[in-house]
């Protein structure tokens, strides 16, 4: 565990929502999620528990049109507590990987926390919905915390035709690749991983 306070909290709050996101990169992976959308709920979850990343995210919006304004500043206020957390990235690992399995479902999921904000998305999900949620919301989600965490994420869809699993193994990927990449490398110390020296 890092000497160092990585923690981050962040309210962003718009006409459609109110988001606070409250995170440390060192936890334990505990939760606490209330977004009004349940599936959203149960995907940062994942995050929380696979990434050892404790997280308190409350977030209220106009879900009463949609869950798209809220799924999207989900995304962003919790790519800016990323970022927040991260400071300038002296000593971490910088990259990270993981391909998740769910039953028949498997997805790789590669990162860097490079300062220069790109996804590529190679989902594909069978349905339009998962229960209530819009299965359109998941590249949302990524483009939003990418967009505001300035990070490079590569998403790709090994095998897969249900979509809870396809979903799940993505962000359970997600969560390992990111544990991966924001670890202390003791060999690096104090040191931004670049070789320009600046993220």
């Amino acid at each position: 565990m890092s000497s160092i306070n990585r923690t981050a909290s962040v309210h962003r709050q718009t006409g459609e929502t109110d988001v606070r996101v409250g995170l440390d990169l060192d936890g334990q992976g505990k939760g606490q999620v209330s977004t009004g959308i349940p599936f959203l709920d149960h995907m940062l979850q994942q995050i929380c528990s696979h990434g050892l990343i404790d997280m308190d995210i409350q977030a209220t919006g106009d879900l009463h049109i949609d869950d798209h304004h809220t799924n999207e500043d989900v995304g962003i206020t919790l790519g800016q507590a990323l970022g927040q957390a991260l400071g300038d990235r002296k000593g971490i690992v910088r990259f990270g990987h993981f391909i998740a399995p769910l039953d028949e479902a498997l997805v790789q999921v590669v990162l860097d926390f490079s300062g220069r904000p790109y996804l590529v998305y190679g989902l594909e999900i069978p349905t339009q919905r998962v229960g209530t949620y819009d299965t359109q919301l998941v590249r949302e989600f990524f483009q939003a915390v990418v967009n505001h965490a300035q990070m490079t994420l590569h998403i790709r869809q090994l095998d897969g035709i249900n979509s809870h699993h396809i979903i799940e193994a993505t962000f359970k990927a997600f969560a390992r690749a990111l544990r991966m990449a924001i670890e202390i490398d003791p060999r690096r110390g104090s040191v931004i991983p670049s070789s320009k020296g600046v993220l």
